[in-house]
């Protein structure tokens, strides 16, 4: 499970990628068919007997409300979901009204937003116009609802986006999802099934690649693979995508070989045109390119690496989505933060401006994955000509860029490119704030039909900038996204605390810098991350260079990625996150920008240092830039 507003790129680009070889490739989104098969009046159906075969005991308020209105569900279920699918958009007028929908535990989060039992109190939200996103924020609530009832009758580790990631996840064993996979199926599973034996009639596939961006997406890929197994034994199955180019890199875990064939790593092209090859009987095992197999004599994992050029960006092709049924995704409105809801809220055509990372330093990055690491562009030509080919077969033109950090020349040139062929689209990605970002720039951008960028501002603290590598200072970045607003452009910050050696001084002068953003402008939209570390990463790789202690790992035999640490300066992070999250919520609706911000806080008397950060920095930073 990843998103349910559009598809997730990886099989766009792989299919568009082997058509372009000339291959029969076809792909097929099972997460999206699960959820729409669960979640109409047949699959309730069945949702509601695994509920009604739980204990009273141990049912919860989800369950019980479910059971209550399960009438109510049953009858609104398909009208929601072709609401949410933009087939019915007149629905928005009775979902509004708040009677048509039964209201779960979930609605309760409307207190936040002042009085629940107004006519309605999104209005400050959404404004007096906003009715089709009232509607959609309620009709999402509804189905969040329907999820809660999933994990807590059918299967506890259900969620939309991270289904069972804790069996995955930074796994050192096998053993976890070992255990899942052996034990009986339950209705999820069962559907799962179902549905991939419907997709193998269909197609009759000689190869099946699984795509595994996220640890949330491998337990259902082994379920999936499990079923090939026993009722398509000839089928040959190649597993591969982000979680595994990230976590599985030291994997030597026969059992995982019971399910698949072959495990890939990075950049999917070269290895997929060696597998083929060697299913065709042109090229060895031993010649496989960044491919696990497990050796039939000894029963080992072998990693065959043999040493052959990837194939080069701007020769990879155009992604197509062409067999993904693109009017079934859902345009939910979950969380009311405006860059978050792009990633939920309509459907983007996705699409890469560089491969890998042109600045590739930041300490707490994985920079040492290909994914990174190698940075390649294709000419602004190449890309408008991919652009138009999309908009010609989808017939939608938001593109989501999905670059770690989209180069600056790289985007000037698409921008001038698109602006040439007179191409009408809207755009948003990622960028890191830097100088080169000019409040020209910023303008061309936008004229070209950016709408948003998101950049990573970190901890607020050119120290800690410095420590991270980030090679910005937060003067500059107020510089920077003050240009891109002031072009219209939407901007969001990556925030993040509990970086090593990251003081409470630091966090809150952290805060005071953020507050300041909010107030002159600058950003619109904000997110505070806790510090992961990771074994990719150069905090990882030479913890002392930041004065911090790793966990010992046990025996890896499986996934491998975060590590704990030992941070000297002990400060209680978890302590801090709360205030810190409270206080960007209400920046980004424009309340308490004028307080103190060690208000935020829950802490001890005393405990909470003033800022100092005069409360007029980033307006002298940006005055410097108009001098």
């Amino acid at each position: 499970m990843t998103q349910l507003n559009t598809p997730y790129p990886s099989t766009a680009y792989l299919t568009g990628f082997l058509h372009g070889q000339g291959e029969d490739a076809v792909q097929a989104d099972l997460a999206l068919a699960l959820v729409l098969a669960l979640f109409t009046p047949e699959g309730l159906t069945r949702v509601q007997s695994s509920a009604m075969a739980l204990p009273e005991a141990r049912r919860t308020a989800s369950v019980h409300s479910f059971l209550d209105n399960f009438d109510r569900y049953h009858a609104t279920i398909t009208p929601t979901i072709a609401f949410l699918q933009g087939r019915d958009s007149t629905l928005s007028h009775r979902i509004a009204g708040r009677g048509f929908l039964p209201e779960g535990p979930r609605f309760a989060a409307l207190e936040v937003y002042g009085d629940a039992e107004a006519a309605d109190p999104l209005a400050w939200a959404f404004g007096a116009l906003g009715q089709q996103d009232r509607a959609r924020h309620l009709a999402t609530l509804y189905l969040n609802d329907l999820a809660d009832v999933l994990r807590d009758a059918v299967d506890a580790r259900f969620e939309f986006v991270r289904y069972a990631e804790s069996l995955a996840g930074s796994q050192a064993s096998f053993e976890p999802l070992a255990a899942a996979l052996a034990a009986p199926p339950n209705l999820i599973d069962e559907v799962l099934r179902e549905l991939t034996l419907a997709t193998l009639a269909h197609h009759s596939p000689q190869l099946l690649l699984l795509s595994v961006p996220f640890p949330g997406a491998m337990y259902a890929a082994l379920r999936i693979a499990q079923t090939v197994r026993v009722h398509h034994p000839d089928i040959k199955i190649a597993l591969g995508g982000g979680y595994v180019n990230t976590e599985l890199r030291e994997m030597n875990e026969p059992r995982l070989f019971d399910y698949v064939d072959f495990v890939t790593l990075d950049a999917g092209e070269r290895p997929l045109l060696a597998l083929l090859e060697h299913l065709r009987g042109k090229r060895s095992a031993s010649r496989l390119v960044r491919t696990f197999v497990r050796d039939a004599a000894t029963g080992q994992v072998k990693f065959q690496n043999w040493a052959e050029p990837d194939v080069p960006f701007e020769l990879v092709g155009t992604p197509t989505w062409v067999g993904l049924p693109l009017d079934k995704y859902l345009s939910l409105l979950d969380m009311l933060n405006p860059m978050h809801r792009l990633w939920s809220d309509g459907r983007w055509n996705k699409l890469t401006v560089a491969q890998g990372c042109y600045w590739k330093k930041c300490s707490f990055c994985d920079v040492s994955l290909d994914y990174i690491s190698r940075y390649e562009t294709a000419s602004a030509v190449t890309l408008v000509d991919r652009i138009e080919a999309i908009v010609a077969e989808t017939g939608q033109t938001g593109f989501h860029f999905v670059d770690e950090a989209a180069p600056p020349k790289a985007l000037k040139a698409l921008a001038q490119e698109i602006l040439r062929r007179k191409l009408h689209i809207s755009w948003w990605g990622n960028i890191r704030f830097e100088k080169t970002f000019t409040p020209e720039l910023a303008d061309l951008l936008a004229e070209s039909g950016c709408i948003a960028m998101s950049g990573g501002l970190e901890v607020a603290s050119d120290r800690l900038l410095n420590l991270m590598k980030k090679g910005v200072s937060v003067a500059q970045v107020a510089r920077v996204t003050k240009g891109f607003s002031d072009a219209g452009i939407l901007v969001h910050a990556y925030l993040m605390y509990g970086f090593p050696s990251q003081t409470v001084q630091d966090t809150v002068d952290a805060l005071e810098y953020v507050r300041q953003l909010f107030e002159a402008g600058c950003i619109q939209s904000g997110f505070f991350h806790r510090f992961t570390c990771t074994v990719h990463s150069p905090v990882g790789k030479d913890p002392a260079a930041y004065g911090i202690s790793l966990a010992t790992l046990p025996e890896v035999s499986f996934a491998k990625n975060d590590i704990a640490f030992t941070d000297p300066s002990g400060v209680d992070h978890d302590a801090l996150g709360p205030g810190l999250k409270k206080a960007i919520y209400n920046f980004m609706h424009g309340l308490a920008l004028e307080n103190d911000v060690r208000s935020w806080f829950d802490l001890p008397k005393g405990r909470c240092p003033k800022p100092t950060v005069g409360r007029k920095r980033i307006a002298q930073a940006l005055a410097e830039r108009s001098d």
